[in-house]
């Protein structure tokens, strides 16, 4: 997968995010995220601590896969634990699971923490463009987060916008790949959506999209609808960021099973 970066600063989405639409029950389309803050003198201990969580799931039989990024960007003192895509029922019977061994995370983790946050993502693959599916175990993972001026006005036009460049990118069956999710309860400040793509080596993660995402727009629906399309998504952004993400085998925890 080439870098998303030269397009992403332009590329946002947002929909209404509050309460749970009963058409996503049932539905494999929820991610959990836990983003944890490290010291750089507890990295070490905090590691190990992760290690014998995982060996006490494993031992309590937990059938859920968690895996382990580490911040190669940004705060690289960071470390982020995503679900797999499950449906919401499925938290329920993850949390019931996974009981047995929140005193050895409270006791081999908590101290070498300074801080936690977590989140729902919810994909909306109407907005997406994953046609191989999105993989869990890339070697890179860049995700960019979105905050949107407030406003239902913007909220509808980016979300048309955001429809409009994943038909286009199917249409011209572009060479690269993004999956766009919904950011639910993430917390004060928390962005409202992200996105994300997929890398293979940072060769593969620094060679530009051919063609670029506006290009590969404005082919579709012609250089005066591209235009108006890219000026809609940049007057509702308020701010972006972004950053690296590599795929720990060590500290992800994956069932025996599978």
């Amino acid at each position: 997968m080439k870098s998303m970066k030269p397009w992403m600063a332009s590329m946002v989405t947002l929909l209404c995010i509050t309460g749970v639409h009963a058409a996503e029950m049932g539905k494999a389309n929820v991610i959990r995220d836990y983003t944890d803050t490290v010291a750089p003198a507890d990295q070490q201990a905090y590691e190990a601590g992760v290690k014998s969580y995982n060996q006490c799931l494993s031992q309590h039989g937990f059938k859920f896969t968690w895996t382990a990024l580490l911040h190669e960007t940004g705060d690289t003192y960071q470390y982020s634990y995503v679900s797999e895509p499950s449906t919401w029922e499925s938290f329920d019977a993850m949390h019931t699971a996974g009981k047995a061994c929140d005193q050895t995370w409270r006791t081999a983790v908590n101290p070498h923490l300074k801080s936690e946050m977590s989140a729902f993502l919810v994909r909306t693959p109407e907005l997406t463009y994953m046609p191989d599916g999105m993989p869990m175990k890339s070697a890179f993972t860049e995700v960019t987060y979105f905050k949107l001026k407030p406003g239902h006005d913007a909220s509808e036009a980016f979300t048309d916008v955001a429809r409009k460049i994943a038909a286009a990118a199917e249409k011209s069956k572009w060479s690269e790949h993004f999956m766009i999710a919904k950011v639910k309860d993430g917390g004060q400040g928390s962005p409202d959506f992200i996105v994300v793509s997929f890398s293979k080596s940072w060769a593969d993660f620094g060679e530009d999209a051919n063609p670029s995402l506006w290009k590969m727009v404005e082919n579709v629906y012609g250089k005066g609808d591209a235009a108006a399309m890219r000026k809609s998504l940049n007057d509702a952004i308020q701010e972006v960021s972004s950053h690296v993400d590599s795929y720990s085998a060590d500290l992800t925890y994956q069932p025996a099973s599978k």
